[in-house]
């Protein structure tokens, strides 16, 4: 089942598509990466919609990835004695590690981690950035500060804290309970919230132990600031825009988001861009002309993929915005300006043989028009590295792996499939002309070029590159 372009498509899944009758249209409209948002639901619930997706890739026959989001810290107000106050700007108002109700003057801040991390000076964002207080005097107990910008503040409304790395892991005590059930099931990655430094990727990690893939969700200005360190540990970023949006300066997140998906793209380690993408479409069985440019606009920067929230968990169109964004992807990708912008954006190889191979597998096949590049990968990192270069061939991904084909799912113009591992040159040129025609990659005549690692199923080995014909004689074996 052949996709028509080469960003990817990942879509949430909820109360409105949690059926195997959905997931299955949504999957057929073009989904490759489903998302299980452990904010919602109990561990039974993902448990289901795990079950539902590993029997519909049985069912296809094809690899389909699996991404847990884990919630994160929330750092939330506590209540107020007699509801919502009115806070005036220019006015004292006190956050506290006082469990008592609030009130005009001050509220409970129930997080004794935030407070020792704030300073003289620092801003607190409340109720998604509605409402702004400067710190006047800070304290591990309490913070003083004044209203910069006023309004009504309501129980347990979300403080953010812009400009302070709090000293806190980013993993709860619930988001460690998440991680273990969802290892459990077996997904094939992991997106972390909440981080600000490398530490925090590295720290998942010896959790993880490599049963999947870690995906580092960039939504606060230190994790920008710290973007080398993180982009280094992890196996994959997020750009999720709307926690970005609240704690960085609104007009400074496009530029963000090209820095991101730029030092994504030349680490070769898969991006995604997150949040509001056809928010519309919640409510709306079409998008708005801004949303629509704003997708077009992360696959022009040569994101990997793109996601859907709330559009195909809990919208009212969720088989339907799963379907335009696949549009759109098909569309942009058509357009030359697309190309030029990947053309020119290429990072240099670096001094391994694996990326010389796969700049020279790009080089070659664009010289002879091959019809697709053919990667055989056991770790998936063969795979990555094509994918890096964002050639004009498509790549196909031959792996014995299910989880690496699982895990690459979510890159870049890389259709995967799980089969055996070639046994010698001669089944690796076999196998890899047989499957490109399976896939309806290559018709017989045309040619494919092949990248591979001697000797066989030896993890990051690539020191092959062959040019084969798909022939007749070949295919007859089939």
């Amino acid at each position: 089942m052949r996709r028509q372009r080469k960003t990817k498509i990942i879509a949430t899944l909820g109360p409105a598509s949690s059926s195997p009758e959905m997931v299955e249209k949504l999957y057929l409209a073009g989904v490759d990466v489903f998302r299980l948002n452990f904010s919602h639901g109990d561990h039974s619930d993902h448990k289901e919609r795990v079950s539902i997706i590993r029997k519909l890739e049985t069912e296809l026959g094809r690899p389909i990835g699996i991404l847990a989001d884990l919630q994160g810290p929330k750092i939330r107000v506590g209540t107020f004695a007699e509801g919502p106050v009115l806070l005036e700007k220019g006015q004292e108002f006190t956050l506290d590690l006082d469990d008592k109700a609030g009130d005009p003057s001050r509220v409970s801040l129930p997080h004794p981690q935030v407070l020792a991390s704030l300073e003289d000076g620092s801003t607190l964002l409340l109720d998604d950035g509605k409402l702004e207080l400067k710190v006047t005097k800070a304290s591990p107990t309490k913070a003083v500060c004044t209203v910069v910008i006023g309004g009504k503040l309501s129980d347990r409304k979300g403080v953010n804290i812009p400009d302070a790395i709090i000293q806190m892991s980013p993993l709860t005590d619930k988001d460690r309970k998440d991680l273990d059930y969802a290892l459990e099931l077996g997904v094939d990655w992991i997106a972390l919230s909440f981080v600000q430094r490398g530490e925090d990727i590295a720290e998942i990690k010896k959790i993880v132990a490599g049963r999947a893939g870690v995906m580092a969700k960039i939504e606060k200005p230190s994790a920008v600031d710290n973007l080398d360190d993180i982009v280094e540990l992890a196996d994959a970023l997020m750009v999720a825009r709307g926690d970005l949006g609240v704690e960085v300066p609104i007009q400074k997140v496009p530029s963000l988001q090209k820095r991101i998906i730029t030092r994504a793209k030349n680490a070769g380690k898969p991006v995604v861009v997150a949040t509001q993408m056809l928010e519309s479409m919640i409510s709306a069985p079409v998008p708005t002309r801004a949303e629509v440019t704003d997708v077009a606009n992360a696959i022009y920067d040569g994101t990997d993929a793109v996601m859907l929230s709330a559009e195909s968990a809990a919208g009212d169109y969720p088989v339907e915005a799963v379907s335009t964004m696949n549009d759109i992807a098909e569309e942009t990708e058509l357009d030359s300006n697309y190309r030029i912008v990947m053309d020119a954006s290429h990072a240099s190889p670096e001094a391994t043989t694996a990326d010389a191979i796969s700049a020279a597998a790009l080089q070659v096949a664009d010289t002879i028009q091959a019809s697709a590049i053919v990667t055989y990968t056991t770790s998936g990192s063969t795979a990555l590295r094509a994918a890096r270069e964002r050639g004009t061939a498509p790549i196909l991904a031959l792996t014995p792996s299910i989880r690496t084909a699982r895990r690459l799912a979510l890159s870049w113009g890389l259709h995967c499939v799980h089969t055996a591992d070639a046994e010698n040159f001669a089944d690796m040129v076999e196998k890899a002309c047989n499957i490109s025609f399976r896939e309806e990659y290559a018709r017989p005549g045309e040619r494919i070029v092949i990248m591979a690692g001697v000797p066989f199923g030896t993890p990051g080995s690539t020191n092959i590159l062959r040019i084969a014909w798909v022939g007749e004689k070949t295919l007859s074996r089939m």
